[in-house]
């Protein structure tokens, strides 16, 4: 059974900085991409990043650009996303997600963490 586990969330003011962790367990970490969906307040979930299963490759929503870093620990089977300059808008509960395949690009998720919340107050 696959489990994924965020952890690292909470209340920030804006500019600053927060880093989430995932662990995860029950397959092969190291073999498969990780990324990362946020969900706002009112609104659907949305994509933010995806890493591949080495860590070579990764790719960002448009919005996180140049904020947002996704790496991953393989011999941790931990996945991380580190936000620099919050900003309100990146207020929403951050997901930790596992795809089937390896390499990117991906699709759709097939595993989801339970989530942690991240405020940014102005």
């Amino acid at each position: 059974q696959v489990r994924l586990v965020e952890s690292g969330g909470g209340l920030v003011q804006a500019g600053g900085s927060l880093r989430l962790s995932c662990a995860a367990s029950g397959r092969t970490f190291s073999s498969y991409a990780m990324g990362w969906f946020r969900q706002a307040p009112g609104k659907e979930r949305e994509f933010v990043s995806a890493i591949s299963y080495s860590g070579g490759t990764s790719n960002y929503a448009d919005s996180v650009k140049g904020r947002f870093t996704i790496s991953r620990d393989n011999a941790k089977n931990t996945l991380y996303l580190q936000i620099n300059n919050l900003k309100p808008e990146d207020t929403a509960v951050y997901y930790c997600v596992g795809y089937l395949r390896s390499i990117l690009p991906v699709t759709e998720p097939r595993y989801w963490g339970q989530g942690t919340q991240v405020t940014v107050s102005s």
